[in-house]
């Protein structure tokens, strides 16, 4: 069995991995961290893990954890990581990060968007953890940058269609909408019962530190150099993002042919759902699994393509995708611990 530790167990991304990895057939859950809840069972502080996960929350150096697991998964904030990664893989340890730190590949980008880079010597070597493109590249790192779960919905949702060069990268406006659980645990105003129930509304237009990490994906897609519109909003619900991406099309194409590209992309891929003509995602489908469902629409008005996505934000979106990950690296069935299928209602 290997050893597995997660880094930051106290907040959403770290419950959610810790009730994935308690079921995982290949694994042994051997360490969690938490510094606020320090000397409580994980399943104290999340009593939906009693009698699931009965390990103590614990506050360790990086150190003093390099003896308690084979693979780290790190779910703590940004600059937070760049504190402990150095010392784990020095200490041979697989890493999948969680956090920002490691998604960036040029460092002026990510220091514009977040802050000084202070590990600057190992981020050549991490992988951006996006199984459906960088496959064969995960299985083979000992470090992976898990993606955002913004991120993860608008490119699943473009790939196909940036890799046959049928849009114009240029015309890319991404809309999205997310529930609160993105936010994180941290009390705030902004995410207050009584600040989101019964309300809709943008939040970070024109300043989202996730634009750089999707312009990033879509330039290496597409062979471009482009800027996107991207603009999150904030939904009155726990899980799920809906991405809703426009595209203009570079030539008049049939929907079929357009199917075939997703198809032929998507076919073999166990978490990608390709929905049928005029079927559309939504939330409520993909809540507490690790799929993402994908739909289109051509527009013969205008010549664009309307692309949604849908994603549970902690799932697939953060924790899921870690865990298919790992699964990657370690050798494991790619579906191992994730094959459940989603909550409905």
């Amino acid at each position: 069995m290997t050893k597995v530790a997660i880094i930051g167990a106290s907040g959403y991304t770290g419950v959610e991995l810790a009730r994935i990895l308690c079921n995982h057939p290949h694994i042994s859950l051997t360490t969690v961290t938490s510094r606020q809840h320090e000397g409580q069972t994980l399943g104290r502080v999340f009593p939906n893990l009693i009698k699931k996960v009965d390990l103590v929350c614990e506050n360790l150096s990086p150190e003093q954890l390099s003896s308690r697991a084979d693979l780290f998964f790190t779910a703590v904030p940004h600059k937070t990581a760049m504190d402990i990664v150095p010392t784990l893989l020095t200490e041979g340890k697989k890493v999948i990060d969680l956090s920002a730190d490691f998604r960036i590949r040029d460092v002026t980008v990510y220091e514009k968007w977040y802050q000084k880079h202070t590990a600057q010597q190992i981020l050549a070597e991490a992988v951006y953890g996006l199984p459906e493109l960088y496959r064969e590249e995960i299985k083979s790192s000992r470090l992976i940058a898990n993606p955002g779960c913004y991120p993860t919905s608008i490119i699943l949702g473009l790939a196909p269609l940036l890799k046959a060069g049928v849009i114009d990268p240029q015309s890319i406006i991404a809309d999205s909408k997310s529930g609160t659980s993105g936010a994180g645990r941290s009390a705030q105003v902004g995410t207050l019962f009584c600040e989101v129930a019964d309300g809709f509304r943008a939040y970070k237009v024109a300043a989202h530190r996730h634009t750089p990490e999707i312009e990033q994906e879509i330039n290496r897609l597409g062979r471009c150099n482009v800027n996107i519109s991207f603009t999150p909003h904030l939904l009155p619900i726990s899980r799920g993002i809906l991405s809703t991406v426009y595209a203009q099309l570079t030539d008049r194409i049939e929907t079929a042919k357009i199917k075939n590209l997703y198809d032929e992309m998507y076919n073999d891929e166990y978490f990608i759902r390709v929905l049928p003509e005029d079927s559309f995602p939504a939330t409520q489908y993909v809540r507490g699994s690790n799929y993402c469902d994908i739909g289109f629409k051509i527009d013969p008005r205008t010549g664009r393509i309307i692309i949604m996505s849908a994603i549970d934000n902690i799932v697939k979106g953060a924790a899921g995708q870690a865990v298919q990950n790992m699964n990657l690296m370690c050798g494991f069935p790619e579906t191992a611990g994730l094959e459940g299928a989603p909550f409905f209602p």
